[in-house]
């Protein structure tokens, strides 16, 4: 049987191994579900994409709103929260 050995962040394992545990699962025993899914499929067993909080548009939104808070300008709350 082969050893694995990667980092991870802490409070991402911390996080990981409890949801683990309410499932009944070790670490090793859901890391090797998912590894057998990745072999046998030939994919991620999930969808992986980006989340769009991070795109390069809304950064620059952000950016300009903190901008106009910093140089005096009244922001309204609802022009900081997105709806749906």
């Amino acid at each position: 049987m082969a050893q694995v050995n990667f980092r991870v962040d802490d409070s991402i394992k911390e996080r990981a191994e409890s949801a683990c545990t309410a499932m009944g699962l070790t670490m090793s025993s859901a890391i090797n579900i998912f590894l057998t899914k990745v072999a046998n499929e030939k994919r991620i067993p999930f969808e992986v994409s980006v989340d769009p909080f991070y795109s390069e548009e809304h950064i620059a939104m952000l950016e300009r709103r903190i901008a106009d808070m910093k140089a005096g300008k009244k922001v309204h709350e609802h022009e900081l929260i997105e709806a749906e």
